[in-house]
Formats: structure tokens, sequence, C-alpha cells
């Protein structure tokens, strides 16, 4: 005889504890699945994309969603479920199918992407329809996980690396330094400095975008305004923060040698980018709250 699901108490969004039923024996089957599917994945992934600083934030957007799933245990698995086989199981053949596409023909951006298709197949095979309604910032937020593709990257990297690279040359020669610019090259007294990919913005604005996403989400705005503008905002947040990065290295090459530019403080800089960012994207959302929060768009009921 099949063994019944396990029920727990578990705490629900009021803070009282609710029946919570847990279908083991199926979430068990579609875990062992996945982790037969993606595993060989997320060790690619950590061999390659994931080992440099462009897409480093992998990891941490899949423990996010994990903790966010976790997290909603009580409100996935509280209510009584209502699964939806045939839905569920058309949308897992089409996430077994690009799986099978991009490990077959080692394309890591279908291979990785196929998972978010997967993950809300099996959502609805177990809880249905509702739950993935209950859901969906997890699986949304997955996206951030997706390596961006080599064509786009070598697309938006260029005409981003030659913004960068005139509004900082501009203000250093407001500010009264010797500095010239030929294409992404800046020349400040003695030391020439390029501009590489990492400073052109694409990936930090694709990072940031993650986190600012999950800053929403923790905040638990009950505005729609509020949030698309904060989350607009952070497009050139992201801009500012990089030219602020570029700005900081020219300045303590000048100073300093081009050794001081290229040892630690390279690397200081970048940290230097997420803090401006931070620092940027709290200074909007307070501007944001003197106009919203007294509108009813403060902060929901988690």
């Amino acid at each position: 005889m099949a063994a019944p699901p396990t029920s727990v108490r578990e705490p629900g969004s009021t803070g009282l504890a609710v029946e919570v039923t847990y279908p083991l024996r199926a979430l068990l089957c579609l875990l062992v699945g996945m982790a037969v599917m993606y595993v060989p994945t997320f060790t690619r992934l950590a061999e390659t994309v994931w080992n440099t600083d462009e897409q480093g934030h992998g990891p941490l957007i899949l423990a996010a969603c994990a903790w966010l799933l976790w997290d909603m245990r009580a409100s996935l698995f509280g209510a009584p479920s209502k699964p939806a086989p045939v839905a569920g199981g058309v949308l897992l053949t089409l996430a077994v199918a690009i799986y099978v596409v991009g490990r077959s023909q080692q394309v890591i951006e279908l291979e990785a992407g196929s998972l978010l298709l997967t993950l809300t197949a099996c959502m609805l095979l177990v809880v249905g329809v509702a739950g993935v309604r209950r859901a969906w910032f997890p699986l949304v937020f997955l996206f951030f996980m997706v390596p961006l593709p080599g064509v786009l990257v070598q697309a938006m990297t260029m005409p981003l690396k030659s913004a960068v690279s005139v509004v900082a040359e501009q203000l250093m020669y407001w500010a009264g330094y010797p500095i010239a610019r030929t294409g992404v090259t800046l020349t400040v007294g003695q030391y020439q400095l390029l501009v590489a990919d990492a400073c052109s913005g694409l990936n930090s604005l694709f990072t940031l975008e993650a986190l600012g996403f999950l800053y929403m989400r923790v905040m638990n705005y009950t505005s729609k305004a509020r949030n698309v503008i904060l989350g607009l905002a952070i497009i050139p947040i992201s801009f500012i923060s990089n030219v602020t990065r570029v700005i900081i290295l020219i300045l303590v090459t000048y100073h300093f040698g081009d050794e001081a530019g290229q040892g630690f403080m390279h690397g200081f800089a970048g940290m230097v980018l997420f803090g401006v960012a931070l620092i940027l994207t709290y200074g909007v959302d307070r501007l944001l709250a003197a106009r919203f929060d007294k509108q009813g768009g403060a902060r929901g009921k988690q």
C-alpha cells in the first residue's frame, strides 16, 4: 500500500499554525529526477560561466530561489492541492525537449533555462495552477540564473563600454585632469587604461536587477507603480556605479601608478560599484516612500 501524505503543522502567514500536507513520494520522485537532470548542468556551470566575475551570481540566485520556495512551503501545501496533470505533462515534455537539445548541442543557455519550465511543470503536477500563481516570484527570479547569450553580450558590451568611457572622460576633464580618450582607451597623464568588458555594466546591470527584484520581494511593497519605478531606476543606477568604478581606477592610477590601479584597488573598485549601487537604490526607495507610503504603497503582509 502507498504511504499516505505526511501532515505537519507549520506557521501560516498570520503566525498561527496551519495543517500542511506534503505529498512526500511525489516530491521525492520529482526531486530525484531533477537532480539527475540538473546536477551535471550545475557542475558545468560551476566550471565555466559561474567561475567568472561577470556571471558568478548564478549560485546565489539559485540559493535565493530555494530559500524563497522553502519559506512559502506552508502557503503552497497548506491549501487543498488541485494537480494539473495535462498542463504539467505537456510543459514537462517541452522542458525535457529543450534540455535534451541544449545538453546534446552544448548550448548551456537552453540547458540551464529549461530548469524554469521543469520546475513550473513539477509544481503543476503536484499543487496545480494555484500553487504556481503563489510561487510566481521564485519562478521568475530563477531567470536571472540563466547565463546571458554570447550574442547579446557582444552586441551590447561595446556600446556600453563606449558610453562609460565618454562620461568618465568628460567628468575627469571637467575636474581638471589631463585626460584623453581613443575609443575605449583612456589616457591620463602618462598612463593608459583600457575600459574592459567587466566595466561595461551589462553583467552588473543583470546582477543588480536581480538584487533589486529580491529587495522588492523582501520589502513586499503593495504598489505596482513603486516596484516598476524602482526596477527601472536600477538601469541608470548601474550605469552611474560603473562610471564611478572607472573614475576610481583612473584616480588611483594617476596618483599612485599603474601597479596600484591594476592591483588590489582593481578588485576593491568592483566592491565599490555594488556599494554605490546599493546606496543609490536605497536612496531612490526612500524618495519613492515619500510619495507612495501615504497612498497605500507601503509594505504589505508577508
